[in-house]
């Protein structure tokens, strides 16, 4: 069983549904509601864990309620803890997620700004042996000394490229495997030219790189080679986690030592299965079902 090492953010989803999105300053009643768990990382770990990976979630909490909520919904999950590092008199984050008919979100997210970034801690914290990293730029400082252990180790070691970019540079340079949002390239970038700004990033780090543009699929190149894989032919009903879960399928094919192709077409079927339901954690994907998923389902054209 491959073991993963995710290291970033870990929040509170207070998520609703509703018709559609708010604009106005007065009350909003959902049509449903849930409270998960969320946060780049730590919805990775979950993923992967649900997909029969070991993973195991470096992240910083307060020592509040909201802080043990998470830790209690992660473990659950089947994620271990142990890196997860509480700080006294500090808040956890949480966010309040709206879901509109159509499955697209909108989040407004707190996050405590006096809690410590440092993780002069984390390199003594990891477990002696593990198969790829994975961090998110919530947490750069994290991100960095993560994606150098995975280097120093000759293992994968996977950055979710997400807006914002600026602030995790080192982590970016350390980083074997960049995967961007369409979002987090553009605002690498600077512009709107995906294509061109792809090339680029692989110019400059040498690393392999790709960026995910929901039903438009993915995108990658690793040095001379360029490629595309679509995504699947769905409707979508909630992509909140979407790319969380990517990233984590991702990383474990490559912990699994899978080619590039396969690696992208099993996180694209794991983020899909994901979309058509709204239910969060819950809904990630099982192998089984990704296996399932992969053999029936139709790509977009």
């Amino acid at each position: 069983m491959p073991k993963i090492v995710t290291a970033g953010v870990a929040v509170i989803d207070f998520v609703f549904l509703v018709d559609e999105m708010p604009r106005r300053a007065e009350k909003y009643r959902a049509r449903e509601a849930s409270i998960t768990g969320g946060g780049c990382a730590a919805n990775a770990a979950a993923a992967i864990a649900r997909l029969g990976g070991e993973a195991a979630l470096a992240a910083r909490l307060g020592d509040d309620q909201v802080g043990d909520m998470i830790v209690a919904g992660l473990a659950a999950d089947g994620v271990d803890c142990t890196m997860v590092r509480r700080f006294e008199g500090r808040r956890s984050s949480f966010s309040s997620v709206f879901v509109d008919r159509e499955g697209e979100r909108q989040i407004v997210n707190f996050r405590d700004q006096t809690l410590s970034m440092k993780a002069d801690w984390l390199a003594t914290a990891l477990p002696d042996s593990f198969d790829a990293a994975l961090a998110d730029t919530r947490w750069p400082d994290g991100a960095a000394a993560l994606m150098q252990a995975a280097r120093d180790r000759g293992l994968p070691g996977v950055l979710d490229a997400e807006a914002p970019i600026h602030g995790a540079e080192a982590a970016f340079e350390l980083a074997s495997h960049l995967a961007f949002s369409a979002q987090g390239l553009r605002d690498w970038a600077g512009h709107d030219d995906l294509e061109g700004a792809l090339v680029a990033a692989a110019e400059q780090t040498g690393a392999f790189v790709c960026v995910t543009d929901g039903a438009k699929g993915v995108r990658w190149r690793q040095g001379a080679e360029a490629g595309f894989e679509p995504s699947y032919a769905i409707e979508a009903l909630d992509t909140l986690g979407a790319g969380d879960v990517w990233h984590g399928a991702f990383a474990l094919s490559l912990a699994e030592g899978e080619e590039i192709s396969r690696a992208i077409r099993f996180a694209n079927a794991v983020a899909a299965i994901k979309c058509t339901r709204p239910d969060g954690r819950p809904g990630y994907p099982t192998l089984q079902e990704t296996e399932d998923f992969m053999r029936e389902a139709k790509l977009c054209n």
